[in-house]
C-alpha cells in the first residue's frame, strides 16, 4: 500500500483524523497480509498530499507492527529538501528501530510549489538525486559498516566522518527511484535500483515500461550503478477500491481518482483546486473531463504526458469492483511484468470505512489467491 495522506477537507481537525486513519490502515495491512507500506514525501501541497514527514509516519507504523516492510516512497533527495547525510541518518535509524524492515526510495519533489518553498533549483534536481543516491550507496562500507565516510563528488564535498547509526541492512537498505516517465524508468535500471512506477497507468502502459526497464538492464555496463548492491525490482501503482457491491466500489474509486487527477492538475500544472464533487455525480464523465483538464495543464507546464509519461488516468483500467475484479486486474499487472503492486486506496474522497473494507477484501481474498499461485 502507498500513502499520500490526501484529503478533500483540509481543515486541521480532519487533517489530524486522516493521519490517524492512515496509521490504522497501515497497521491493518500487516494483519491482512500485505508485504509493504510506502509513504510519499511532499511539501506544501494542500489536498494532494499532507505526508510531509514520512519518516515520522513510518516510525509510528513500525512501532505498531512487527513484520510488514516500511518504505520511503520516496525521500525528496535534492539537497535543499534533505542533505544526503541527513536522509541516510534518518533511514538508518528507522531501519534499526524497525528491525531491518526499511526500503529507501528517492525522488525529485518535482512541483514548483515544493521547490520554491525549499529553494530547490529545478535544473539541478536530477543531478542532485543521482549524487545523493551514490553517497548513500557508499556511506556504510568496510567491516560492520564502520569506515568513516568521505565524499568528493561533482556537487558535494565531505571530509571523513562516521555516519551514525549504521543500518541493520548493510551496506544500506534496498534503493528505489520514483518513476513517472520512460526516461526515469531507464535511469532506475542504469542506476541498478528498483523502479517505483507512480502513475495511473494501465497494464499495457506497465508492460511497455517494464520492457524499457528490462532492455536497459540488458544493455547496461554497470558504470552508472550507484551501489554495489543491485536491486532489479519493478513496482506498479494499483488504484483499488474493493467492496461487496462492485457498483459502489466503482463510484467510490472513480470519485477518489477524479479528485486525485484534479489535485495533480492543480499542483503540477496550475489548474483550479480539486473539487470533491458528490456521490451522485456522473463519475465516468467527470473523471474523463478531469483527465482532459489535467493533460492540458501539464502540457502548459511543459511536463511530459501521454506516451512518454505515466501521467495517464484510464478510468476502467484499475481495480475497482469486487474481489474477483481485483484479482483479475492484479493478474494483468503481474502479466505486464510487475514484481509488486502498490495498492493506492487512501484517496482524498474515499471514506475510512471503504479503505478498511478494501484492505480486508485484499487480505481475505486477493492476497491468498496470489500466495497460493506462488506455492
Amino acid at each position: 500500500m502507498i500513502f499520500e495522506a490526501q484529503m478533500a477537507d483540509a481543515s486541521a481537525a480532519n487533517e489530524r483524523q486522516v493521519l490517524a486513519d492512515c496509521v490504522d490502515q497501515a497497521v491493518f495491512a500487516e494483519e491482512m497480509g500485505f508485504d509493504r507500506v510506502w509513504a510519499v514525501e511532499h511539501h506544501c501541497l494542500r489536498w494532494y498530499a499532507h505526508m510531509s514527514a514520512p519518516e515520522v509516519f513510518l516510525s509510528w507504523v513500525a512501532a505498531r507492527t512487527s513484520r510488514i516492510r516500511i518504505g520511503h516512497g520516496v525521500v525528496c533527495m535534492p539537497f535543499n529538501y534533505n542533505h544526503p547525510i541527513r536522509a541516510a541518518e534518518r533511514a538508518a535509524m528507522l531501519d534499526n528501530l524497525s528491525g531491518g524492515r526499511l526500503d529507501l526510495g528517492a525522488g525529485r519533489g518535482a512541483t514548483l510549489q515544493e521547490m520554491s518553498a525549499m529553494g530547490v533549483d529545478p535544473d539541478r534536481t536530477y543531478s542532485e538525486v543521482e549524487e545523493a543516491l551514490r553517497m548513500i550507496g557508499n556511506m556504510w562500507r568496510g567491516p560492520d559498516g564502520g569506515e568513516d565516510f568521505e565524499w568528493h563528488g561533482e556537487l558535494l564535498q565531505v571530509a571523513p566522518h562516521p555516519i551514525l547509526p549504521r543500518p541493520v541492512q548493510l551496506p544500506h537498505p534496498p534503493l528505489y527511484l520514483a518513476c513517472t516517465k520512460n526516461d526515469t524508468v531507464a535511469l532506475a535500471a542504469e542506476y541498478g535500483i528498483g523502479s517505483l512506477v507512480l502513475g495511473f497507468s494501465g497494464p499495457e502502459d506497465i508492460a511497455a515500461l517494464r520492457t524499457i526497464y528490462d532492455d536497459t538492464i540488458a544493455a547496461r555496463t554497470g558504470k552508472r550503478f550507484v551501489s554495489s548492491e543491485v536491486n532489479n525490482h519493478f513496482s506498479a501503482l494499483c488504484p483499488t477500491i474493493v467492496l461487496d457491491d462492485k457498483d459502489d466500489a466503482f463510484k467510490v474509486g472513480a470519485r477518489g481518482q477524479r479528485f486525485f487527477a484534479e489535485a495533480i492538475a492543480h499542483w503540477y500544472g496550475s489548474g483550479p483546486p480539486p473539487n470533491p464533487g458528490t456521490e451522485d455525480d456522473d463519475q465516468r464523465a467527470e473523471i474523463e473531463g478531469s483527465a482532459e483538464r489535467m493533460v492540458a495543464r501539464l502540457h502548459e507546464a511543459k511536463i511530459p504526458v501521454g506516451p512518454n509519461s505515466t501521467f495517464t488516468f484510464n478510468l476502467v483500467e484499475h481495480a475497482y469492483g469486487d474481489w474477483r475484479d481485483a484479482i483479475a486486474y492484479a493478474e494483468r499487472l503481474e502479466e505486464a511484468g510487475a514484481d509488486e503492486v502498490m495498492c493506492l486506496i487512501q484517496m482524498g474522497t474515499v471514506p475510512q470505512q471503504a479503505c478498511m473494507d478494501t484492505i480486508r477484501a485484499w487480505g481475505e481474498k486477493v492476497i491468498p489467491h496470489f500466495r497460493a499461485k506462488a506455492g
